[in-house]
């Protein structure tokens, strides 16, 4: 039974809602107190930033400063870095709408970033060393159609992980006033990299080692060429930053490297002195490479990498066996099982031709979901691009590929990337070409929405 006039009651309903909501105040909350300390390093960073890029002044100048006058400009850029810090962070405040996460900064210019809820891709907390020390956390955000992450930072570690769970759930469609009661969604391991494991495969990457020989080599010789102390410097300290870098420092930053599923996408939890938590999105990955260096063939192992549309996160498995890296990757590509390296075929013979050897790295594959496609001999990649994920589809013939009949089809995915089939027959490309143009608009229709917490 129905009332004369309800259905006129329903839109007046819906707008007495609304207007409600926009009468409700928004509540602008500040950064954890502890942000002041980190801020006061600005001013310090540029008397610092000058001393390094003039250190012939700075050391003439503080030659001629007394004991008096250093105490004295301690006494002012002390108190001064600290006002900077407090003031910096007394103005800068963020809240979180029906809508969108504001965020409004500034002490002189101010700025206020509106990122709308839906457009958020990822939301990744960070804890530095002292972060963790002092019980705080940095929350980034990956925001579609912006390079540069939006930071909140710094906030108490449970209310990081509290706001964490609350942009996720509104960006998933619940409701505002019970997303802040869904809470974080609970994760299921999938992977973790003992310590020993990841630390040998360190040593069997051809990286470390070249960067090694590298900084170890070429210093002496720049030495016996040219005598200068500040030559061999300036080339060894990169060198050796570089050697680090590959070794060190990726033990370092992929120390208990733990991967788990969870409704809001797979989390990625790494780091020995930095703790880092990211989120690969659902739906948003659009390749998926399979790295193989060669020292690592014998034990099995590989390496998974991403491109993930409006994320800075690239790496899912740092090393783990074969068959333990493709159930993650089916659980970041559901449905697609990654063909067996003999169902990838080579290039004709003749491509010897253009590239001599290395031609026999090259390997290509389609099946109904993905495209294949293999390079490399020493440190092999297959590259893997579901259908729905490709934007464009483009064939290139050079001179002398076009003398022995060979074309290359590249395939554009929407993170700026692009998987290439190199040195495939010209007729097989025309006909790749245009089935691939054909499986992505169908790939596209038929895909899943990009939804959180599906």
């Amino acid at each position: 039974m129905t009332t004369p006039g309800a259905d006129k009651d329903v839109p007046e309903a819906v707008e007495v809602v609304a207007a409600v909501r926009e009468q409700v105040p928004v509540v602008e909350r500040r950064l954890h107190p502890v942000t002041p300390l980190r801020r006061a390093w600005a001013p310090v960073a540029v008397v610092i930033g000058w001393a390094v890029h003039d250190p012939n002044q700075a050391q003439e100048q503080l030659t001629r400063l007394t004991t008096l006058t250093l105490l004295i400009a301690l006494a002012v850029i002390v108190p001064a870095a600290g006002l900077y810090g407090f003031l910096t962070w007394w103005f800068t405040h963020f809240a979180v709408t029906d809508t969108e996460l504001r965020i409004r900064t500034g002490l002189l210019f101010r700025r206020t970033a509106h990122i709308r809820l839906e457009r958020i891709q990822a939301v990744d907390v960070t804890q530095p060393l002292l972060a963790r020390v002092a019980g705080v956390a940095k929350l980034k955000l990956d925001v579609v159609g912006t390079d540069k992450k939006d930071e909140l930072a710094f906030l108490g570690e449970a209310e990081a992980r509290a706001l964490r769970a609350e942009l996720l759930a509104r960006a998933a469609g619940f409701a505002p006033e019970t997303a802040h009661e869904v809470g974080e969604a609970p994760a299921q391991r999938l992977l973790h990299v003992p310590a020993g494991v990841l630390a040998v495969s360190l040593v069997l990457t051809g990286a470390t080692w070249g960067s090694l020989a590298a900084a170890l080599v070429v210093p002496p010789l720049l030495w016996l060429a040219t005598h200068s102390v500040w030559s061999v410097l300036a080339t060894a300290l990169p060198l050796l930053g570089a050697a680090g870098a590959s070794s060190v420092g990726r033990f370092v930053g992929e120390y208990d490297w733990t991967v788990g599923e969870s409704p809001d996408g797979l989390r990625i939890d790494h780091g020995l002195l930095d703790r880092t938590h990211e989120t690969v999105p659902p739906g948003r990955v659009q390749t998926v490479r399979i790295v193989e260096p060669l020292l690592w063939r014998r034990r099995g192992w590989v390496r998974v990498e991403l491109d993930v549309a409006g994320s800075s996160n690239s790496v899912l498995v740092p090393v783990a066996p074969r068959e333990i890296a493709e159930s993650v990757v089916a659980r970041v590509l559901p449905g697609v099982t990654v063909p067996p390296r003999p169902a990838l075929s080579r290039p004709p013979r003749r491509a010897g031709r253009c590239v001599p050897l290395w031609w026999r790295g090259y390997g290509l594959a389609v099946t109904d979901t993905v495209f294949v496609a293999r390079h490399g001999l020493l440190r092999r990649s297959t590259a893997l691009v579901p259908h729905a994920k490709v934007q464009s589809v483009r064939l290139t013939q050079g001179l002398w590929e076009r003398l022995w009949g060979l074309a290359e089809v590249h395939v554009d995915t929407g993170a700026n990337a692009t998987v290439t089939a190199r040195l495939r027959d010209a007729g097989e490309a025309a006909e790749l070409l245009r089935a691939q143009a054909e499986r992505s608009r169908t790939g596209r229709r038929d895909a899943r929405p990009d939804r959180w917490m599906a």
